[in-house]
């Protein structure tokens, strides 16, 4: 047999690596030192032509069909992990044919839920990451998309100005339908509540849940959000006639929880006295496509909309409210955020994105302002910042020497 590999841009440098042995087998010195999940295939990560790759050993037609399904997610613009080969036709050095293995980039700063639980992390972390996932799960329901085996350990955390943006890792088990029925979007709600509460359960039993509610009643939450959201982006309205200022309140709902409206499907009744309004196309990222239009900065919805507020305050401050908003934009990426951004030493880069950055100094000078009892430069913000809070965070582009395989394990919930 001979070794084959499937990918959109191919890097040659791919058939350098040891494929004749077993992945769990290979050599310290060709690995990279991330935090892994709870997975019942063989996960390693290793750096290759500059980047770090992910490579997970499973059979070849799961890989395969993997591989494609992550494509199509990335295509519809999901959040979800990149593909990038498969890699099969491997033999052992005993003559013994081995598994595939598929290949994906790694995410940058984002976590497994276990190596965010290694660290040490304020109340209600547990309900964050629900939150993020809710969103994710809603995401992917509107797309068309069956997940098959939601739950934390197939999904990947990256920090979003205070709160979690989630990322879908495992599709081994996903569909991708024109439409969800509500039997199939409630029968993923199913396995993610009783996912997460036995996630939560392993945390507890370790001493590393932080919470002080029921791991069975924090798992609930996932169905109370997502149904939440879902009602407010899918859900009609009936409105009276004479209260049409509420279809663009029911905009701006959406617009605040980070979601576009393409079209919105508006009907009178026979008799003329009421509307009923229903979204008809919702897209994510309403924040992040208006801040990357005015700054080009590309970042997560929270942190943009956290940085899009900064903007109004820069702008009121300077008083030219009335101004072009781009020309604002660009003043107060130029004197305020890139200042800011900049100011981090090098040896600091690596504790957090700089979106986030920006986000937790201006945290900081909240605090600081509020028990000086009177306004803080952002300067003095930055340096009191840089000195006594970002040097104990940990590495989180690599989170080097975190393995979440060694923290306490009662059950394998995972994928």
């Amino acid at each position: 047999m001979a070794l084959e590999l499937t990918a959109a841009r191919p890097d040659p440098a791919l058939l350098d690596l040891p494929w004749r042995i077993p992945l769990e087998e290979w050599p310290e010195d060709l690995l990279a030192a991330l935090p892994r999940g709870i997975s019942r295939h063989v996960v390693r990560f290793v750096r290759l032509s500059g980047r770090v790759l992910a490579i997970k050993e499973i059979k070849d037609d799961i890989a395969r069909r993997e591989y494609e399904m992550l494509r199509n997610l990335r295509r519809l613009a999901l959040p979800a992990v990149e593909p990038f080969a498969v890699v099969s036709g491997r033999v052992g050095t005993d003559g013994e044919p081995l598994d595939a293995c598929l290949v994906t980039r790694h995410l940058q700063f984002s976590l497994p839920y276990r190596a965010l639980y290694s660290q040490s992390l304020r109340k209600g972390t547990a309900t964050r990451l629900i939150d993020a996932l809710a969103v994710l799960l809603v995401r992917l329901h509107l797309t068309g998309f069956w997940w098959g085996d939601v739950s934390l350990s197939n999904t990947l955390f990256r920090r979003d100005a205070g709160s979690f943006a989630a990322y879908l890792v495992d599709a081994e088990t996903g569909e991708l339908r024109s439409r969800l029925s509500d039997g199939q979007r409630e029968h993923d709600l199913e396995i993610a509540r009783v996912n997460i509460a036995g996630e939560l359960m392993d945390l507890d039993a370790g001493g590393l849940l932080q919470e002080e509610r029921d791991p069975i009643a924090i798992s609930e939450r996932i169905v109370t959000r997502y149904r939440e959201l879902w009602a407010e982006l899918t859900g009609s309205e009936l409105i009276d006639d004479t209260e049409r200022w509420r279809v663009d309140d029911r905009i701006r709902r959406l617009n605040k929880l980070g979601f576009d409206v393409d079209e919105l499907e508006i009907m009178t009744d026979v008799d003329g006295a009421s509307l009923r309004i229903q979204p008809k196309v919702v897209d994510s990222g309403h924040h992040s496509r208006r801040l990357l239009r005015l700054t080009g900065l590309d970042v997560r919805e929270n942190q943009a909309r956290r940085l899009l507020n900064d903007l109004e305050v820069f702008s009121a401050a300077t008083d030219r409210q009335g101004e072009d908003e781009e020309i604002v934009a660009h003043d107060w990426l130029a004197k305020v955020y890139e200042p800011v951004t900049r100011g981090v030493p090098r040896e600091l880069l690596a504790k957090l994105e700089p979106a986030e950055v920006f986000h937790e100094v201006l945290e900081h000078r909240w605090y600081l302002a509020e028990r000086a009892q009177h306004d803080i430069p952002i300067t003095d913000a930055l340096a009191d910042y840089v000195a006594k809070v970002l040097p104990k965070k940990p590495d989180e582009r690599s989170v080097l020497g975190v393995d979440t395989e060694e923290l306490p394990v009662v059950a394998d919930t995972g994928p």
